[in-house]
């Protein structure tokens, strides 16, 4: 989510609209979608007013140097202000469906919030009804999806719907999956390409508890994986390396190996320098490179158990070079940067880069140029 500065034309009202340009009006333009034409003279103003008049309601034009043709924004008109929820451009897409959560994760990049909002859900279902092209994977995050279990499948069905091609994630606890509402709720007959991204953070609950601040969380999480084992769902675990799971890294990927040998794929993530991460600062920043060896030793286990693994939002530098073959470019693209010492890396078009807000948190690591190296 995005905030940038425009102007709107007159009559404007709050609410989703789709960018196109005077261009593609005639292609694009439905009775049921609400379209903002990017502007940048008087001439097209004039020539959308035209349009207006001659009784297209559901257009307007919009004026701003940061949005391209097949955003989804909402409007603010009374603040002069336009929140992009989805940028067509962009490589990964990801939506919201609540700011609510069950869980108080130690690095949560997004603290959550206790206020009910439905209107989320809803909000959502019109940026997917706006978004003209179908990518090719869309993520579904919160909060906790899950807390909002009738609106999570109505979201889930409807992009199923109107983009079939796309593979959707969703990004949950996976803790109300132990409760059979849910269950019924989401997951019964459910007949959509899905997967579900759930964090794991110890082989035990001393330490996944603590993590997420929630007492039980860990014996919930192992429940609603189950069930996702029993409901045939592709599953990816995700673990944030912060220290206290660090420690344990290598016995949490046995306990995965031994009794999760479902699992599609464990992402291991270098942590977000933002949100309860930065007030937990002295548990989450940590040097990766320090811990090489113990990195090393998880991706041996996961290996000796035939368990996929990848390492997300973690520079190339900051892992052990064997490991490379291992690391995505996973940074949404307008969170990620890079540091002058990445200018002469030969293996930068390859790496995962920064959180654009390190500058106010932490590098992953001692960022440098890596020369004269192919990373294959």
């Amino acid at each position: 989510m995005r905030r940038v500065r425009a102007n709107y034309s007159k009559g404007t009202v709050t609410g989703v609209h789709r960018i196109v340009t005077l261009e593609v009006i005639a292609a694009e333009w439905e009775p049921d979608l609400q379209l903002l034409a990017a502007v940048s003279s008087d001439e097209e103003k004039n020539a959308i007013a035209q349009l207006q008049d001659s009784g297209l309601s559901n257009l307007g034009w919009i004026e701003s140097a940061s949005l391209e043709v097949g955003d989804v924004v909402v409007s603010r008109p009374d603040t002069a202000e336009c929140v992009v929820l989805y940028r067509e451009v962009d490589v990964h897409h990801a939506l919201q469906i609540t700011n609510q959560c069950n869980s108080y994760c130690l690095m949560c990049s997004q603290p959550p919030t206790k206020q009910d909002d439905p209107w989320v859900v809803n909000q959502t279902l019109e940026v997917i009804r706006h978004i003209r092209t179908s990518p090719d994977a869309i993520g579904l995050s919160g909060g906790e999806p899950l807390l909002h279990g009738p609106g999570l499948r109505r979201v889930i069905e409807k992009i199923a719907r109107l983009h079939p091609t796309t593979h959707i994630e969703v990004l949950t606890n996976g803790r109300l999956f132990a409760q059979k509402s849910i269950i019924k709720t989401v997951l019964a007959g459910l007949n959509c390409d899905v997967s579900w991204l759930i964090p794991l953070y110890g082989h035990a609950d001393i330490v996944h508890d603590f993590v997420v601040q929630s007492p039980g969380a860990f014996e919930e999480t192992i429940a609603g994986l189950l069930t996702l084992q029993e409901n045939h769902q592709a599953v990816q675990l995700r673990v944030v390396l912060i220290e206290p799971v660090l420690r344990i890294l290598p016995e949490l990927c046995a306990f995965v190996g031994r009794n999760l040998p479902f699992v599609r794929e464990v992402a291991l993530m270098a942590c977000e320098p933002i949100g309860f991460a930065l007030a937990n600062r002295e548990l989450c920043e940590v040097e990766l490179v320090d811990w090489a060896e113990v990195l090393k030793k998880s991706a041996n286990v996961l290996k000796r158990y035939r368990v996929p693994f990848v390492f997300m939002n973690t520079p190339l530098c900051a892992l052990p070079q064997d490991l490379w073959k291992n690391a995505r470019r996973s940074i949404s693209d307008w969170k990620n940067v890079y540091v002058s010492e990445c200018d002469d890396c030969s293996v930068k078009i390859q790496c995962a880069g920064l959180f654009a807000w390190h500058e106010d948190g932490w590098k992953p690591t001692r960022i440098q140029a890596l020369r004269g190296i192919i990373h294959e």
